[in-house]
C-alpha cells in the first residue's frame, strides 16, 4: 500500500512538473508611438485579447515616434526568440531589413495597419486606405456643393497609409475644378495639429472644410479653434478612426463625420493565435470601413 502511495505521488509531481515547465508562446508588438491615442489603444486591445489565453505572454515596446528606436526593439524581440512579432511601423522602407531578418529567422510577423515596402512577412492586416480617403472627399464635396477650400491635414508622411489616404482623397478631389485644397501635417498628433491650425489661424487662411488623417487631428484642430473662439461647427470636419471623442463631437455638432478605422488588435491576436496552432493565412487580410455622420452616429461604436 505505501509503495502504491509513493507512486502515485510521484506521478503527481512529475504531471505537475510538465504542467509549471509548459511553455507560453510569446507574442511581442513592436508599436510606433504610444503618444499616439489610436497606436496605443491597438496595443492594449491586443493585450487585452492576450488575457483570455493562459498560454500565451504578451509583451510590448514603444518606439516613441524613432524609426531607429523600433528597428532597434524588433530587434531585441528576434534575440529573444519571441515566437511572434505584430508590427506597428512609421516607416514602410527603413524596417524592412529586419522585419526580413525576424521573418527568416521563422518568427510569425504581423504587419498591422501600416504596411512595408517588402513581402517578407507572414500577413498584413489593414483597412482599405484609398478608400478612406476617396470616401471623406467624396462627402465633402457633397457636402460643400463641390465648391470651395478643403484642408488635408496629413498623417506621418513616411507611412504608406498617409500616402493612400491622401491618394484616395486627391483622386476624389480632382474631379471637382471649384474645389481648392490646401495640405498641412499634423502626424496623426494632437498636439501638431493644434500649431499647424494655429498658424493657419493667425494668418487668417479661411477654410470651407477640413480632412484629417486621424481624429487626434481633428481634435487638435478643434482645440486650436476654441482657442481662438472660433465654433468648430462653423465648418465641415472630417476625421478617421472614429474614436469616443469622435461620437461625442458628432452628436453635439461639432464634428461633422469620421471614418471608422478598426484598431484591428482583436484581428492580429486571433491571426497570432491561429499561426500558433500551425494554420496558415491569406497575405493580406482587409477589416472593412465605414463613414460615420450624425444620422448613424448612435448605431455605430466606437473603436475606443
Amino acid at each position: 500500500m505505501k509503495i502504491m502511495i509513493k507512486i502515485l505521488l510521484v506521478s503527481l509531481m512529475f504531471v505537475g512538473t510538465l504542467y509549471t515547465d509548459e511553455k507560453l508562446s510569446v507574442i511581442a508588438f513592436a508599436q510606433d508611438d504610444m503618444a499616439n491615442d489610436f497606436r496605443k489603444a491597438q496595443v492594449n486591445e491586443v493585450r487585452d485579447a492576450a488575457k483570455k489565453h493562459q498560454n500565451l505572454k504578451f509583451v510590448y515596446s514603444d518606439a516613441k515616434g524613432k524609426t531607429s528606436k523600433l528597428i532597434y526593439q524588433i530587434d531585441n524581440f528576434i534575440k529573444e526568440k519571441v515566437d511572434v512579432i505584430i508590427l506597428g511601423t512609421n516607416d514602410a522602407n527603413a524596417v524592412v531589413p529586419v522585419v526580413t531578418k525576424a521573418y527568416k529567422s521563422g518568427i510569425h510577423v504581423i504587419i498591422l495597419d501600416r504596411g512595408i515596402n517588402s513581402t517578407e512577412y507572414t500577413t498584413f492586416i489593414n483597412s482599405d486606405n484609398i478608400k478612406i480617403g476617396s470616401i471623406g472627399a467624396k462627402f465633402i464635396a457633397e457636402e460643400l456643393h463641390y465648391k470651395g477650400v478643403v484642408l488635408l491635414f496629413e498623417g506621418l508622411l513616411k507611412a504608406d497609409v498617409t500616402k493612400l489616404r491622401t491618394q484616395g482623397f486627391m483622386d476624389e478631389m480632382s474631379k471637382y475644378k471649384d474645389i481648392k485644397i490646401i495640405k498641412r501635417t499634423g502626424n496623426y498628433l494632437r498636439r501638431d495639429a493644434i500649431k499647424e491650425m494655429e498658424k493657419l489661424i493667425k494668418e487668417d487662411v479661411k477654410i470651407d472644410a477640413i480632412f484629417a488623417e486621424s481624429d487626434s487631428m481633428i481634435s487638435g484642430v478643434r482645440s486650436a479653434m476654441q482657442r481662438f473662439k472660433q465654433d468648430p461647427a462653423s465648418i465641415i470636419m472630417v476625421g478617421c478612426d472614429y474614436t469616443s471623442e469622435a461620437q461625442t463631437e458628432i452628436r453635439k455638432g461639432n464634428q461633422t463625420a469620421s471614418v471608422k478605422f478598426p484598431l484591428g488588435g482583436k484581428q492580429a491576436l486571433s491571426y497570432a493565435v491561429e499561426l500558433l496552432e500551425g494554420k496558415s493565412l491569406a497575405k493580406h487580410i482587409f477589416i472593412p470601413v465605414e463613414l460615420v455622420t450624425k444620422n448613424n452616429v448612435e448605431k455605430v461604436t466606437p473603436i475606443f
